[in-house]
């Protein structure tokens, strides 16, 4: 059985150097098992590692292809830098409804792209997205439900 838990989201990463120094000009630390060829930053409860795209690739049997050929303009090779959705994102969830904004600007300034200003949701919290330097796309939340342990991490909504 396959344990329900996620424990490492890694990143693919087109400039793995560039892409380290965005997160780390968001504040994050990365850990010692980093280096100019792996990085890995230790977050409440999941690690996020990046990992050169060809690499990541290979390593899962693509072959250098994007895992589906079916976006615009037919295959997408792992050198296509243009920005594209992957249809997956990643969330950064607050304690705090004005912590979303805060967070957004903290993004900006690191020279994220907003993809959506910090808003009210349909769901009853408050959400923007942004998208790092090579289009990974983040969701900063407040959910009212949201429990986080002492770490926090969060543990239901």
């Amino acid at each position: 059985m396959i344990p329900q838990r996620i424990t490492l989201v890694t990143l693919g990463a087109r400039d793995l150097p560039n892409l380290r120094a965005f997160y780390q000009r968001l504040g994050w630390e990365d850990t010692p098992a980093s280096t100019d060829d792996y990085c890995v930053f230790t977050t409440a409860g999941v690690l996020l590692s990046l990992y050169p795209y060809a690499e990541l690739a290979k390593d899962a049997g693509l072959d250098g292809k994007w895992a589906t050929e079916d976006g615009p303009g037919g295959p997408r090779e792992a050198g296509d830098a243009k920005p594209s959705f992957r249809g997956i994102t990643l969330a950064v969830n607050v304690e705090e409804p004005e912590l979303v904004d805060a967070a957004i600007e903290q993004a900006r300034a690191a020279g994220a792209v907003i993809l959506k200003e910090p808003e009210q949701a349909f769901w009853g919290g408050r959400s923007a997205y942004f998208a790092d330097p090579e289009f990974n796309v983040w969701e900063v939340a407040w959910n009212p439900s949201a429990a986080f342990d002492e770490s926090g991490a969060m543990l239901s909504f």
